[in-house]
């Protein structure tokens, strides 16, 4: 297992920059944002595919600081009911998968998306109760009209292009926020069109949405094992008395932290050395053993801070050498 950084954190700074700052770190893997909401301050993947001469010089910068590329982040809304967003993150998605492609990486990160209520809706439309039958209405369009058709045709053409692995993250007010309706969307997709095709989507594993939602992120890499795909370590800590008066939906601003039910942390600021140390073994256990991928989104402290405190953590919670093969005291 190594350890990663998704390097949009820095994107205010070049990347010959940025991946300064991470191997002063220790850190020589990372995971780049290459459109959707991660934005492209890293890398632009129709420019790169367009040109090899920046293609070939994009590449060298990581070649310069003994850097590899794990995963290529594009996450985004592809199944948004405006069109226009829709082929927006649609074409970023894929155009990422090509760029993935040429430089011989096989994961692309990204949401399931949310669609409309309906054919004609202008915003997506997150359900999270049965009833009134409404809302069940919704669901039957958004998964049987939407939503599956558009993953089938897309996890064929990432595995056309030499990507196996599209690991969505489950993020509430997106279809898929959990292990139940990303192994839904699995296995429907594999339904439709082969397991081939199906064993395409898996899970990026953020225990971040999963600790608020109320979930034990080790019961749920348990749930998920043979399709993690992908992690980011990144912590939660929910307020016991903000949630014990109001419970954890909360639509208060990110930077309201002290009114919130739950904000984001660096890793160990939300749960504690043995928490990690738990998720970290299961995830061996279940046969995961690629990175953990340090996603910053503390607000309580600055972005170097919180990186560095992240990376020290982690330096102790990882296990990096290869599973042994035998015991010698059994």
């Amino acid at each position: 297992m190594k350890l990663s950084v998704l390097a949009n954190l820095y994107g205010a700074f070049p990347l010959d920059e940025t991946l300064a700052k991470l191997t002063a770190l220790g850190v020589h893997t990372v995971e780049i944002g290459a459109g959707g909401y991660p934005g492209k301050a890293h890398c632009n993947p129709a420019e790169l595919l367009a040109d090899p001469a920046k293609l070939a010089a994009w590449k060298a910068t990581f070649e310069k600081y003994d850097v590899s590329v794990c995963a290529l982040a594009a996450h985004g809304n592809p199944v948004h009911p405006d069109k226009a967003a829709a082929e927006s993150f649609d074409r970023d998605f894929r155009e990422a998968v090509l760029l993935a492609e040429q430089i011989g990486v096989d994961t692309v990160i990204t949401f399931a998306g949310c669609p409309g209520d309906a054919p004609g809706a202008k915003y997506p439309n997150w359900v999270t109760c049965p009833w009134p039958e409404d809302f069940l209405a919704i669901l039957e369009y958004q998964w049987n009209e939407v939503l599956i058709p558009y993953w089938v045709e897309t996890a064929k053409f990432a595995l056309e292009h030499k990507v196996n692995h599209i690991a969505f993250e489950m993020h509430p007010g997106f279809c898929v926020y959990n292990p139940e309706t990303l192994l839904k969307l699995r296995k429907a997709v594999t339904a439709a069109a082969g397991e081939e095709v199906g064993n395409v989507l898996g899970a990026n594993f953020d225990p971040s949405h999963l600790i608020w939602q109320g979930m034990d992120p080790v019961a749920a890499i348990r749930e998920l094992a043979g399709c993690i795909y992908h992690v980011h370590a990144k912590d939660t800590k929910v307020d016991p008395y903000n949630t014990a008066k109001n419970g954890v939906l909360d639509t208060k601003h990110y930077g309201d932290e002290i009114h919130r039910a739950w904000v984001f942390r660096t890793v160990g600021y939300g749960n504690g050395e043995s928490y990690w140390r738990d998720l970290v073994s299961n995830l061996r256990l279940c046969g995961y053993d690629r990175v953990l991928s340090i996603e910053h989104e503390d607000s309580v402290m600055t972005i170097d801070e919180g990186l560095r405190k992240a990376v020290n953590f982690l330096k102790d919670v990882i296990i990096e050498e290869p599973k042994p093969t035998s015991m010698s005291w059994a």
